[in-house]
């Protein structure tokens, strides 16, 4: 074989190859690789989610991590019960973010991604959910606990768990009796209407099962610190305290009560896992968010000021709801201390009890003053109010309830 031949050989092997590899002229080209999805960016020490495209997008801002056995785990929870049971809805969140500038550097970038809801879960996200609802009137920003309101946009969300914490002192009261130690304790964070609405409504509860019960308050400035929580609730077990209810986020009455007293938690139905936790008074946030989420889309949502009762569904008492098991050191209380409770719970979620009750004349303060004459309720902006706020309240909620032995808070 000559030279040309072999030349020719070779050029046709080398042709043959490069077709080959190059998938010939027949042949489709190989498909593209999908594209990798969008990563979160960083704003500032946030990382914010992205959108899924083709889906109604919903973002949670949470005032502490997801996973936190309070406030913030329970609003998780409901997260994902949208995304499980809402179909189209793609759902994210940011968690432990700042009260102030970094909430509202957070909820502007979550506005400007693309979301179409965005809850912003903690009392001092207030101001910031308002300033970005100006900026974004497509997007609907629903503020919990708070009180304001631009009725378009922009509206607030929150519920009566003073029902829980009432029904939890008549608890409370129940087993300090029973131990033969009238006193209670409450862990309160700031000094804001919500604590003060839920702490009387401890006390007002623990007064129709213990009347010579009193309740010391500790202060701790903080949504969420397990350190702190904890302390606040060992100086309380330490100064006395037979029962330690919070209004805090993490199970520290619980977890660090002493042999023979007890601990009520709050928030997650999930958070009373020792036994020295009498019950947790819980939120079912899911079907709130849910209805909010499809009337968003359906363009019927209007902000404006949402207030539900237990009969909504959207809270309950651990141990005494359908289907649940009396924790230790519950079942053993007196007969009729445990009807009142189921009683008035059934009440309650029937509709026919609600906040109004609770907060039902007559009622005294701690200074002997008259807060409610008999048969008279507060009114839901006394409930919210602090006339040095700004609120245009009557009775106000700047009053403890006369079996409080703490001073009133300052306010800033």
């Amino acid at each position: 074989m000559n030279k040309k031949v072999l030349w020719f050989l070779s050029v046709l092997m080398v042709a043959a190859f490069v077709l080959s590899a190059c998938g010939g002229g027949a042949e489709a080209p190989a498909p593209e690789e999908p594209a990798a999805p969008a990563e979160p960016e960083q704003e500032g020490a946030y990382q914010i989610p992205t959108i899924e495209e083709g889906k109604y997008n919903v973002a949670f801002v949470y005032v502490g991590p997801h996973d936190d056995g309070g406030w913030s785990q329970a609003h998780d929870v409901g997260r994902m019960w949208v995304e499980e049971n809402v179909t189209d809805v793609h759902t994210a969140y940011v968690e432990t973010v700042a009260e102030g500038a970094d909430a509202e550097q957070v909820i502007r970038s979550l506005a400007r991604k693309g979301f179409d809801v965005i809850f912003t879960t903690s009392f001092g996200f207030m101001d910031a959910s308002e300033v970005v609802a100006e900026e974004f009137p497509d997007v609907d920003i629903i503020h919990i606990s708070g009180f304001k309101s631009n009725e378009a946009n922009f509206g607030n969300l929150m519920g009566a768990m003073e029902d829980m914490k009432y029904l939890a002192g008549m608890l409370a009261g129940s087993r300090a009796n029973v131990d033969g130690n009238p006193k209670l304790g409450y862990i309160a964070t700031f000094p804001i209407p919500e604590e003060l609405r839920l702490g009387n409504a401890f006390a007002l509860g623990a007064q129709q099962t213990c009347p010579e019960c009193t309740i010391d308050v500790r202060w701790i400035f903080t949504w969420h610190d397990p350190i702190i929580e904890k302390e606040a609730a060992s100086s309380l077990f330490d100064g006395g305290a037979q029962v330690v209810m919070t209004g805090a986020d993490t199970p520290a009455p619980a977890e660090v009560a002493p042999d023979g007293k007890w601990g009520i938690t709050y928030d997650y139905s999930g958070n009373c896992t020792v036994d020295a936790c009498l019950t947790s008074m819980y939120w079912n946030w899911g079907p709130v968010y849910g209805d909010i989420v499809e009337k968003s889309r359906a363009g019927t949502w209007v902000g404006g000021w949402e207030y539900f009762d237990a009969d909504s569904g959207a809270m309950g008492l651990l141990g005494f709801m359908e289907g649940e098991t009396m924790q230790p050191g519950v079942a053993e209380l007196p007969a009729e201390d445990l009807a009142l409770i189921e009683d008035t719970l059934a009440k309650m979620l029937a509709g026919e009890f609600t906040r109004f009750d609770v907060f039902k004349g007559p009622i005294v303060d701690n200074q002997g003053n008259t807060v409610l004459e008999d048969g008279v309720s507060l009114e839901q902006i006394d409930l919210d109010g602090f006339s040095q706020f700004g609120s245009p309240c009557t009775t106000c909620m700047y009053w403890w309830n006369e079996n409080i032995t703490a001073e009133l808070p300052e306010l800033e």
